[in-house]
């Protein structure tokens, strides 16, 4: 994160005061995505990789009134999203990892504990990003979106985020049911490999294509060297949920 952003997260949190327990906690909302959060018809958002709470602290900003189903299986990052957010009677958080099956995998904790994944933490992620080094293992539990797909079958016009540090292509395919329940899809994905045998973002793109999303929004671009590393994508339903207007996103 460049410093200028920090500040801006910062400045955010001190003009309102809603936000200020969040920020004596070290939390911030992640306002880098309000260009893709602020003009989306959604009526439920999925939070997949959630961390302390950056991003449903944005959904509250950005599109509030909405539900917020929140993932994060680290304990002690959950611990501290129950403090920010536990009194919020719209968002949710599941203390788990999520994947194509169920059962329980080794998560490999990264020094920066949002760079943390079910992959190994591969040598061009520790080189880009500073103090991404793996540190330790924590074994967690792993479950399906579809698992959860009670929860918000009523939905007609969902947000699914996902930020799963190279895990994203094995959380949608244990998501089939809740795929039908989204209008869009926004997702971090990666042009080289940061973590060993991860999906990269033509696979990924691929993927959605054929469940019928098309991108319309790149944002939060890292570069390396004049080369795209990675960046968080927009997906839009091309066949849109009956009863539920188009968007265009610029």
């Amino acid at each position: 994160m460049s410093a200028v952003l920090r500040l801006r997260k910062i400045l955010n949190c001190l003009g309102r005061p809603r936000l200020w327990r969040a920020l004596v906690r070290g939390v911030a909302p992640s306002i880098e995505h309000r260009p893709a959060l602020e003009r989306l018809p959604v009526d439920r958002v999925v939070d997949a990789g959630a961390n302390r709470g950056q991003f449903a602290l944005a959904c509250r900003l950005y599109l509030p009134g909405i539900p917020v189903h929140s993932f994060e299986p680290i304990p002690g990052e959950a611990e501290v999203f129950r403090a920010v957010l536990g009194e919020d009677d719209l968002v949710r958080l599941h203390g788990l990892a999520l994947g194509s099956e169920r059962g329980e995998a080794v998560l490999n904790l990264s020094a920066r504990r949002d760079s943390s994944s079910l992959l190994p933490i591969g040598d061009e992620q520790a080189r880009i990003f500073a103090s991404t080094e793996k540190v330790g293992e924590l074994r967690v539990p792993v479950g399906k979106l579809d698992d959860f797909f009670a929860e918000w079958g009523d939905a007609r016009a969902m947000l699914l985020k996902l930020d799963v540090q190279g895990f994203e292509l094995s959380v949608l395919k244990g998501a089939g049911d809740t795929l039908r329940r989204c209008a869009y899809v926004y997702c971090e994905c990666s042009e080289v490999e940061l973590y060993t045998g991860q999906a990269l973002r033509a696979e990924i793109e691929g993927y959605l294509n054929g469940m019928g999303f098309a991108r319309v929004l790149r944002l939060n671009e890292t570069w390396n060297g004049g080369s795209l590393v990675q960046a968080d994508y927009l997906f839009q339903r091309e066949t849109r949920p009956a009863g539920v207007g188009s968007t265009v996103v610029d």
